[in-house]
């Protein structure tokens, strides 16, 4: 089967989203499947070769910027269009994307959801006559529901099924300042029609969305997330003296305030001799600016020197400073729809602790591999930790599952496996005539 995953890239961080998909598209090939990454937007940056078999990159960020920005861009020359899609270009451009204004990224989102009504339809033009002329899919996967407005172009003029993961879309919406935070949610509820069936990440996120959405259960098809386990070895025995880890952005989002506190508490505690605090994951934006401000906080305590701060470690290194851990947290603030450092952890040998919300009661459900404490409670996540530091035996068990079952459950293949059960009991699309595609 010929599957197409269009895929947002960062163009110089690594996104869990990107990931996910790099790992689905990999695992799809493995199997037999003709499957290829096309990137959107920026560069994509993963963890190994990103498995786009030479796909070009559509709507480049700056380009699809400035046709926001001004009429006289939606008529420029293809010539100008590929200076402005230059790497170097939107490589530059992601490393500022935090300076787009709140309204400037309300409109431009609301103008994608729109599709061939918004403002950026030459770029929907160039990428399906792509579909059509080299890319000949048998299925389109929309790698989250904010790419939604493609559907219904792509479904009319390349006569194929479009699927859409749906993976922390309610998140990046609901931050949005009205009213275009409004006028998006409508538009992404009045386009889920074009979607031939919708792949939530997890059963929570597939709750959230149907429901802002006023999705059918029938379209709804969950197919949890997987990562690729061959490389990714178990620790033989936890280090001495322990470590707690965290792998993640470096944000308030992520929860490492949370964590940082939690660690203070337990050093106060002196039940945990020598116990050290890593902290690993994606630095970008302003983020180096809050971790300097909790460096701080663990200066005034005399604590610092207990912890390390690793940013934008390669595979190796995030496979290396997993097996260095004795338990693992990653304490969200917010709605995670799944939460990949979770199977990392488990899969690495590392029970964990996360909070009672959002996914993570269903992942450790599945698991067994953890515990759960309450969300943004300091005092909880340090007793979660707490007990599994000093009671070695039980989290060796928890270890123990946690692995069996993301090799089981939550495995690239098994990822893939689902994926194609869904696609391949859609129906075909029905298409009476195939307009001629604009390059």
């Amino acid at each position: 089967m010929r599957i197409i995953n269009l895929t947002p890239g960062t163009g110089s961080w690594h996104c869990g989203s990107c990931l996910r998909d790099s790992t689905l598209i990999t695992a799809l090939r493995k199997s037999g499947h003709d499957a290829i990454m096309v990137p959107m937007y920026l560069p994509l940056l993963t963890e190994g070769p990103a498995p786009t078999q030479g796909a070009p990159l559509f709507y480049g960020g700056v380009n699809v910027y400035l046709q926001q920005k001004s009429g006289i861009f939606r008529r420029t020359p293809r010539w100008l269009d590929q200076r402005l899609d230059s790497p170097a270009l939107l490589r530059a451009a992601g490393r500022r994307s935090g300076m787009t204004s709140a309204r400037d990224l309300g409109a431009l989102t609301l103008s994608m959801l729109k599709g061939e009504e918004g403002n950026q339809i030459k770029e929907l033009q160039r990428l399906t006559a792509w579909m059509v002329l080299d890319g000949k899919p048998d299925a389109i996967c929309l790698s989250n529901a904010l790419l939604i407005g493609l559907a219904r172009h792509l479904k009319e003029i390349v006569g194929v099924p479009v699927v859409c993961t749906l993976q922390g879309e309610d998140t990046f919406l609901d931050s949005l300042t009205e009213p275009y935070k409004t006028d998006c949610w409508r538009t992404l509820r009045e386009r889920a029609a074009d979607v031939d069936a919708f792949l939530p990440v997890s059963h929570y996120h597939a709750d959230v969305m149907a429901h802002r959405m006023q999705i059918d259960e029938h379209l709804l098809s969950v197919v949890y997330n997987g990562i690729d386990c061959e490389a990714i070895r178990p620790i033989d025995f936890p280090p001495d003296p322990p470590v707690v880890g965290y792998f993640a952005r470096m944000c308030p989002a992520k929860g490492l305030e949370t964590l940082i506190d939690a660690f203070i508490g337990l050093k106060q505690r002196q039940t945990c001799t020598g116990l050290r605090l890593h902290v690993g994951g994606t630095q970008t934006g302003d983020d180096p600016a809050y971790v300097m401000k909790l460096q701080n906080r663990l200066s005034a305590r005399g604590l610092l020197s207990d912890t390390t701060f690793s940013p934008n470690l390669d595979r190796q290194s995030k496979l290396d400073f997993f097996r260095g851990l004795s338990v693992f947290s990653v304490p969200a603030t917010y709605g995670e729809s799944f939460g990949l450092y979770v199977l990392e952890a488990l899969a690495s040998g590392v029970p964990v602790v996360q909070p009672r919300h959002a996914a993570f009661p269903e992942i450790i459900e599945a698991t067994e591999g953890g515990l759960l404490c309450e969300p943004d409670d300091p005092v909880s996540l340090a007793n979660g930790l707490e007990r599994l530091l000093t009671h070695p035996e039980e989290a060796r068990e928890m270890a123990r599952r946690g692995r069996a079952a993301v090799l089981e459950k939550f495995s690239a293949y098994r990822m893939a496996e689902e994926f194609v059960s869904v696609i391949d009991n859609l129906k075909p699309v029905k298409v009476d005539t195939i307009p001629e595609p604009i390059r």
